[in-house]
């Protein structure tokens, strides 16, 4: 149980402030509901919050979205930008292991009515064909010369060989691929490991999943969406895999003694970071690069992947069924953007680290696609998979207090092994398919530790980044099948 200092601002807001800790550059705001923050308090991600406060450069808040809790170095739900004219450092731990960790959605032409009976034959032969589980290779596998073309390309190079549609590549963020990254700074090992993992969907919390739109809360952004009450649709998360793990790692490790190097002191090792100008830091970056790129492209050729085996399972054609992007959102990630601190009307440059929180452009952002300018970018904001799903939609209050972020997902509240615990002498495979959900794992334990009991309500998180101004409702699915790895 966390005891520290905690200051309700108002229903939505809770600040940790500069006086809580020694060395803290800026105060923590932590958005979440009342009936929240009990549960926030239970382990010691707070502190994460504070602690992050002491990195040197660190502008406006150290941030934590309502989806918080105890991760390496920052939080699960964390947001912090640096400003590198100020000595801003990058920190691997404010990324995260699973380097552009993300989610993707895809609009159907049909309407889950009209395939209901045929949902279950469906997920079971997505099952058999999509690669899943940990470590477990895929269908693609690369040269190293192919696999530093996904990285410094990323889904654009998917494109040239007929992967990735032209929408595709337009509703991605980043259009599916980061600058500037450099394979030359990726050790040996991350590429051994990434040899055939690109379209595969890992482990853990990471899904492919089978839903149904459920509710509309706006109209214009939805049409603007694609999306309709009814309608059958397909959602991926996963992300870099063992290269981003190994491209994490590396860096960890070979920025450990930077911040005693250069004399500044931090409360937690996990933090472990080095100025954005520094050589050091460039490295990293570069590297970090190449992971999401790579994990766009896996997600890209996960979503070639599930078209093939929908379309035929189905038969149909892919103009018939559609199975169109509607968009792809990282939540692990940092980003150098540019953004107003703290009201000023100057725009500086920030490197804004992003770990396990996602981005919320606004309407009229000229990083979103034309076809989304006007209303604004969609945030995907994935629940548990006994439980819903939304889509939002970024506000301006979101650029102005949240450096554009919002929350990745519901977050959990028990760990894997409570989870499997609380699970004795259940099968919550039965229990899911007593709700109308088919869930299928390769772990034994994936089911277990994924149930909803480990999460908190999507619903209670969601209503507190809407309630908060940062984002707005447009649509909600509810599950219909998934794979968990």
């Amino acid at each position: 149980m966390w005891n520290g200092t905690l200051n309700k601002v108002d229903d939505f807001r809770y600040r940790i402030p500069r006086s809580y800790k020694r060395g803290m550059r800026v105060a923590g705001m932590i958005y979440a509901s009342p009936q929240l923050i009990d549960c926030i308090k239970k382990d010691q991600s707070p502190e994460q919050v504070a602690n992050v406060a002491t990195l040197p450069g660190i502008v406006g808040y150290s941030l934590a979205m309502p989806d918080i809790h105890w991760g390496y170095g920052f939080c699960i739900g964390g947001v912090a930008a640096t400003d590198p004219s100020e000595g801003g450092v990058v920190s691997p731990g404010g990324v995260g292991y699973d380097i552009n960790c993300g989610i993707r959605l895809l609009r159907s032409n049909f309407r889950a009515e009209d395939i209901r009976d045929k949902i279950d034959g469906l997920i079971r032969k997505l099952f058999e064909k999509v690669p899943a589980g940990i470590g477990r290779g895929g269908n693609f596998k690369y040269s190293k010369d192919e696999l530093r073309a996904i990285m410094s390309r990323g889904a654009g190079w998917l494109a040239e060989k007929g992967w990735a549609t032209d929408r595709d590549i337009e509703c991605c963020e980043s259009e599916g691929c980061m600058a500037d990254a450099n394979p030359d700074v990726v050790s040996k090992r991350a590429f051994e490991r990434g040899t055939n993992q690109c379209g595969t969907l890992g482990s853990g919390n990471h899904f492919l999943e089978l839903q149904e739109v459920v509710d509309i809360f706006d109209d214009e952004a939805a049409k603007t969406f694609g999306l309709y009450e009814g309608q059958f649709v397909l959602m991926i998360h996963s992300g870099s895999r063992g290269l981003g793990y190994q491209i994490c790692d590396d860096a960890i490790r070979e920025l450990r003694e930077i911040p005693e190097k250069l004399g500044f002191e931090l409360p937690d090792r996990q933090l472990a970071c080095a100025p954005v100008e520094s050589r050091e830091g460039k490295r990293y970056l570069q590297a970090m690069r190449c992971a999401a790129n790579f994990a766009w492209s896996n997600r890209q050729l996960l979503t070639h992947l599930s078209r093939e085996i929908i379309t035929d399972f189905l038969q149909c054609g892919i103009d018939e069924i559609g199975l169109e992007l509607v968009y792809d959102v990282a939540h692990n990630i940092a980003k150098m953007e540019w953004h107003s601190v703290e009201g000023s009307e100057e725009k500086r440059l920030l490197c804004v680290h992003r770990k396990g929180a996602t981005r919320a452009f606004p309407a009229g952002n000229s990083e979103l696609p034309e076809r989304y300018r006007r209303v604004g970018q969609p945030v995907i904001i994935p629940g548990d998979m006994g439980r819903a799903s939304y889509i939002m939609l970024g506000k301006p209050r979101a650029m102005k207090e949240t450096f554009g972020s919002v929350c990745h997902g519901a977050g959990r509240v028990l760990s894997r092994k409570a989870a499997i615990r609380a699970s004795e002498g259940r099968s919550i495979q039965d229990e899911l398919y007593a709700k109308g959900i088919v869930a299928l794992s390769r772990d034994r334990q994936g089911l277990k530790e994924e149930q909803s009991a480990a999460y908190k309500d999507i619903s209670s998180v969601v209503n507190a980044v809407s309630g908060a101004g940062l984002a707005k409702k447009v649509a909600k699915m509810r599950p219909l099948a998934v794979i968990k790895g």
